[in-house]
């Protein structure tokens, strides 16, 4: 009776927790966690008042939390995530005064967050995220005041963000909302979370644009705001977000260029603007992001050529520009990325030769080229000579050792017998016509000196009658003899 710390967990126990461990009224810590225990949560854990952590996640615990939880008015800590626990959460919750951490994320709770436990005055940690929660986020959760990390994705929470969490968690430092059903505009969040560092409401159904504001979140290390109906240009003063790692804004109606002010960001590792409506060019200043392993801008209206600064992205894995209105050639510097495992360039209108130092490419394993107009050999390396003709085809003029493509040689012999063609052409058929023509000047010639000696032999009569004829019109009757 006399133990206070009972440690079980990371093993393979299975069955459901014995109802006599319930008697150890010292007991202050119970880890539990990682295993293969099921069954029920015993409602006489209540009976544990020395209780301060309980760890029963990971397991394989079904039904509902008892209430007589609320009994344990000295609990810290308490983690039951990753468990099929079901039901209402209890508002016996309420009563855990001493309570920081309530982490009950993946498992199958519904219904809504019952108002008590923003009652919870200490709590600094609340995880709620995947499972069937619903209705409106509570305005009291703005009561909790020390409240670090908020998580209440993967849930079917509706209404929009509470102005209460807005105006007064002034110390939270995570925010997670994604894949819900909030709607509404974007929230006045940046000038009133200084502490913010990671900021996440993607899968939701918030409009508006992103305000400038967000440039006053300089703590901020990630931000996704994908598959919303966010609209207008990106704001430059995003630029002002120098620790910023994640920029992920994928899957809005965002319009204009693409700011220069990204350049700026030179922490960032992941950058996801892909299934936009911007246009321009790319950046060259992207050049700058020297720490980028993922680059997505893939989908929209971007134009111009693809900037040969992109090869000092040395960190580069991922680069996806396809569905663009690119132009030009390949840039034969981009195959000094040695770090890029894929590469996405299909459904553009780049034209030339594929750079021959692709081959030089070992870590390249997907490519996709498709619905350009690109032509000649594909390169000696592997992604390309593993690609499917899928990743290849719309390319009139492209030839290699892949299945659906013509032979390099079938098309060297065909330019070749059309070179031949154009030959016989200059060599035999041009100087014939020109045989042609001359003997047709020639005797174009003949004919017409023929009909002037005609002509001149027509003249020589007429022209002897005429001096006889001025003889006589002329004689003055003497004799000039």
């Amino acid at each position: 009776m006399s133990l206070t710390d009972l440690v079980l967990s990371f093993n393979q126990f299975n069955g459901s927790i014995p109802s006599s461990s319930c008697n150890l009224s010292n007991l202050s810590l119970l880890y539990l966690h990682s295993n293969n225990l099921s069954g029920l949560i015993p409602k006489e854990i209540g009976k544990l008042m020395s209780l301060t952590d309980l760890e029963l996640s990971y397991n394989q615990f079904t039904g509902s939390i008892p209430p007589s939880i609320g009994s344990l008015s000295n609990l810290q800590y308490l983690y039951l995530n990753h468990n099929n626990l079901s039901g209402s959460i209890p508002k016996e919750i309420g009563k855990l005064m001493s309570l920081t951490d309530l982490v009950l994320s993946l498992n199958q709770f519904n219904g809504s967050i019952p108002s008590s436990s923003c009652n919870l005055s200490n709590l600094s940690l609340l995880y709620l995220h995947s499972n069937n929660l619903s209705g409106l986020i509570p305005k009291e959760i703005g009561k909790l005041m020390s409240l670090t990390d908020l998580e209440l994705s993967y849930n079917q929470f509706t209404g929009s963000i509470p102005p209460s969490i807005v105006g007064r968690l002034s110390k939270l430092q995570s925010l997670y909302v994604s894949f819900n059903n909030l709607s509404g505009s974007f929230p006045p969040i940046f000038e009133n979370f200084p502490q913010l560092s990671d900021l996440r409401i993607a899968g939701n159904d918030i409009t508006g644009t992103i305000p400038p504001g967000i440039g006053n979140a300089t703590n901020l290390e990630g931000i996704d705001f994908s598959f919303n109906h966010l609209v207008g240009e990106i704001p430059k003063e995003i630029g002002r977000l120098t620790s910023l790692s994640r920029l992920i804004l994928n899957g809005n109606k965002l319009c204009g260029s693409i700011p220069t002010e990204l350049g700026f960001l030179t922490q960032l590792e992941y950058l996801d603007l892909s299934a936009n409506r911007l246009s321009s060019s790319i950046p060259e200043n992207l050049e700058n992001l020297s720490k980028l392993f993922y680059l997505n801008l893939s989908c929209n209206r971007l134009s111009q050529e693809i900037p040969t600064q992109l090869q000092k992205l040395n960190q580069l894995s991922e680069l996806d520009l396809c569905h663009n209105l690119l132009r030009g050639d390949i840039p034969s510097e981009i195959c000094n990325l040695k770090s890029l495992e894929m590469l996405n360039l299909s459904h553009n209108n780049i034209s030339g030769l594929i750079p021959r130092n692709f081959e030089d490419m070992h870590s390249l394993s997907i490519v996709d080229i498709s619905y350009n107009e690109l032509h000649g050999p594909i390169p000696n390396n592997k992604a390309f000579q593993d690609a499917s003709i899928k990743e290849l085809q719309g390319n009139e003029g492209l030839c290699g050792n892949v299945s659906g493509l013509q032979h390099c040689n079938v098309l060297v012999s065909r330019r070749h017998g059309f070179t031949k063609a154009r030959k016989i052409m200059f060599v035999i058929v041009f100087p014939l016509i020109g045989s042609l023509a001359l003997l047709i000047g020639v005797i174009g010639i003949f004919i017409t000196f023929q009909r002037r000696k005609i002509d001149s032999v027509h003249k020589e009569p007429n022209s002897a009658n005429n001096q006889k004829t001025f003889s006589v019109l002329t004689f003055d009757g003497k004799n000039h003899a």
